[in-house]
């Protein structure tokens, strides 16, 4: 029997009920989400803002100084291997924070909040140490990591920067912890407190209409870059402290986070891994930067500029990407560890169940490839040249490093893959990341440094060298990651991977 026509009509018109009120309540809820601190695309966005002012702020500062007096370019290049000094220790326990302070299944708000101020205490006084060190071996530091030409100019230089240790240390822990603790427009706000302390103080000191009669120099351009670092950081804090404050009031934490020795060692066990494969790789790395520099002010010129585009602006969707990514494995980790047991140090995961785990990673492995394929082919034909010769003031200088670029800027793309993938063990096991890292580092960068060294390299054929030790460690190193990850998922998969016990503060 058919309907009649007022009953279609009446069905036509029927009030919709309340659970469809509430889906598509829940429908709006999930859309007005999407950019939410707490989604991928949302922390993504955050982190690309946060991530690309420092960036430009990086370029800016090189271009200055070009302008000042070409030859101190290289000179700004100290303050870059400082801050591969300040990796070793921004590197340790900042990154145990994905694992131990990004886990919020296991742990309560108030003793995530507790290890975030311990780690952030913990590496200002490593930093305060770094920087006074740094302070006292300025004359060797120059004399190891700046040309001979420019050395003696360059040691006040040195020695102003040496506090940049410090500041990037609390800049570091604040931002990662942050991170973890679903907070990414923390680091945006430290980086738009740099950014405009650096736009003032440089239309006001060392522009072209700077105020006052003196002639700026590289030192001024130290100077403000120093202030810049201390904004920012001062920034980070407090705007952490707020967050922490706001929290306590609006989630009513039984317990009032307190710094303790018993969250340092929590963040310690994690941390040491982190810790010596950052020394490794460092270590290796600024003992082929002496070789570099001993090639000559043009070529260690051209190399930090190439250092400059190749990490400054180009490499930002990457290393957003990255902490995104970590910041999600380690959530969906914690809650995988919440579901088998805390205190089981090896458990069986299913297809379904590690899937989600390393959804994070294909997600940003995938989205690095489709935006670094065409900026290196981009550059490759287009645009180096011209962009360093606009950084540097200088043709030669601008020839050596697109013949550099052109050379392994395309062994980035295998780099851009590898860092999305190492975020699995990173944000689960760490001391597997060591191990990957000590596979690629003493295995194939290690022999090769040893070569540089040894060799009677000249500016002519020191490339040939150097492009393998760069270029092909970046490829090396991308199919050990993988590997280690097939070996992850394998012995995840079968429940014989091994993992720490939650240890809660």
């Amino acid at each position: 029997m058919l309907p009649s026509k007022d009953a279609v009509i009446s069905a036509d018109t029927v009030q919709p009920q309340e659970g469809d009120i509430h889906e598509e309540e829940q429908n709006v809820s999930r859309s007005k989400k999407l950019y939410s601190r707490e989604r991928f695309s949302g922390a993504l966005l955050f982190n690309l803002v946060a991530l690309i002012l420092p960036a430009l702020y990086g370029t800016l500062s090189k271009l200055w100084i070009a302008n000042l007096d070409r030859s101190m370019v290289v000179t700004v290049d100290s303050y870059t291997y400082i801050g591969v000094v300040a990796e070793v220790i921004n590197e340790g326990l900042p990154r145990a924070a994905w694992l131990i302070i990004g886990d919020k299944s296991a742990r309560s708000l108030s003793s995530r909040i507790t290890l975030s101020q311990t780690l952030i205490l913990f590496q200002a006084t490593l930093g305060l140490l770094v920087s006074l060190i740094i302070l006292g071996a300025a004359e060797e530091f120059a004399g190891k990591f700046v040309p001979v030409e420019v050395r003696q100019a360059s040691i006040t230089y040195v020695r102003i920067s040496s506090f940049s240790v410090l500041s990037g240390a609390i800049e570091v822990a604040v931002a990662n912890a942050t991170r973890a603790l679903d907070h990414p427009d923390v680091p945006v706000i430290i980086s738009l407190a740099r950014f405009a302390t650096n736009i003032v103080l440089d239309l006001l000191l060392i522009s072209n209409f700077h105020v006052g009669s003196f002639h700026p120099s590289a030192n001024t351009q130290a100077g403000i870059r120093l202030a810049c670092d201390y904004a920012a950081a001062t920034a980070g804090l407090l705007y952490f402290s707020f967050i922490v404050f706001k929290l306590r009031r609006t989630e009513q934490l039984q317990d009032t986070p307190r710094i303790s020795t018993r969250a340092l060692l929590v963040l310690l066990r994690p941390g040491i891994p982190t810790f010596i494969e950052s020394a490794v790789r460092n270590a290796l790395y600024l003992w082929l930067i002496t070789n570099i520099v001993s090639m000559g002010a043009n070529y260690a010129t051209a190399w930090g500029v190439f250092v400059t585009i190749r990490w400054g602006l180009v490499m930002v969707p990457v290393l957003a990407l990255e902490a995104t990514a970590l910041a999600f494995i380690g959530h969906n980790w914690g809650q995988w560890r919440e579901e088998v047991g805390s205190d089981v140090s090896k458990a069986r995961a299913d297809r379904s169940r590690i899937l989600g785990i390393v959804r994070p990673a294909l997600i940003s492995a995938s989205t690095a490839l489709a935006i670094e394929v065409p900026l290196c082919l981009f550059l490759s034909f287009l645009g180096c040249k011209p962009f360093a010769r606009y950084i540097s003031n200088s043709d030669q200088v601008a020839t050596i490093a697109a013949h550099m670029w052109r050379t392994i800027d395309w062994c980035y793309i295998f780099y851009a893959l590898s860092t999305q993938i190492a975020t699995l063990l990173l944000a689960t096991v760490p001391r597997w990341y060591l191990y990957q890292s000590l596979a690629s580092n003493l295995l194939y960068v290690l022999p090769w440094a040893i070569v540089c060294q040894v060799a009677d390299l000249k500016e002519e054929d020191a490339w040939t060298y150097h492009a393998f030790v760069f270029g092909g460690s970046l490829m090396f190193s991308f199919f050990v990651v993988v590997l280690g990850v097939g070996l992850w998922v394998w012995k995840l998969g079968r429940g014989t991977l091994g993992f720490d016990k939650v240890r809660l503060t």
